[in-house]
């Protein structure tokens, strides 16, 4: 799965990847965590698209609210069709999640080490969007990262990895039909990300500074159990 992430880039550069028009001040977050305000690309009229800030946990429209359960912070891409709690978001509601890299951890005890998986760039997650409304007409815009069978360095430290969408497919997942969109929830390419070891801090939802992703020791190894570095 896909706990924490990263959106660092200056605005200018994720307009000119992900092509929105706002020129929003954005401050660095090197720790997203759920439940968290998120910026999202949507798409907009005559093809456009815009920049939106979203709860990261999705709340289906149909839900009772986001109290009481567990932050739906994930979609399976192999499922996100057909559950209930995405099948709507999907079909109308997909959206690109910026990103610098993401943060996953491996092992357990004193030998659990958390790990940046850095991309080269920014990049951008599939996402899938959903706007629920509460009986006194409060409104909350919230998505999920959509994530599928990770490979390569991902693979090593975790079983499943975000879906990411390349530039050129961008518009095809936000604006395609399904099933074309659909075949686009794939592995990301194998050498996309490295792993860099990083301190057990990132952990803490109040800690958010860049030295998160400081490269750091590893985590001793104990019997039984292999390194990646």
């Amino acid at each position: 799965m896909c706990g924490r992430y990263l959106v660092t880039s200056p605005v200018d550069a994720m307009a000119a990847l992900f092509g929105f028009p706002e020129r929003p001040n954005l401050a660095p977050r090197w720790n997203l965590a759920p439940t968290q305000q998120a910026p999202v690309v949507r798409p907009a009229g005559a093809g456009g698209r815009t920049l939106a800030f979203c709860r990261w946990g999705l709340v289906p429209a149909w839900s009772k609210g986001p109290v009481g359960s567990a932050p739906l912070i994930n979609a399976r891409g192999e499922t996100v069709a057909e559950k209930p709690s995405f099948r709507d978001a999907f079909k109308a509601g997909r959206c690109l999640v910026p990103a610098d890299g993401f943060y996953e951890w491996s092992g357990a005890g004193a030998a659990r080490q958390a790990y940046f998986l850095k991309p080269p760039g920014p990049i951008g997650f599939a996402g899938v969007a959903a706007r629920w409304v509460g009986p006194d007409g409060a409104v909350l815009e919230s998505f999920a990262i959509v994530t599928t069978e990770a490979t390569g360095p991902i693979a090593a430290i975790h079983h499943r990895s975000p879906v990411v969408i390349a530039s050129a497919d961008h518009d095809a997942w936000l604006n395609a039909p399904p099933a074309a969109a659909a075949a686009l929830i794939r592995p990301p390419p194998e050498a996309l990300f490295e792993a860099v070891p990083v301190d057990g801090r990132v952990g803490n939802v109040r800690e958010d500074d860049a030295g998160l992703i400081a490269p750091a020791a590893p985590a001793p190894k104990t019997d039984g159990q292999m390194r990646l570095f």
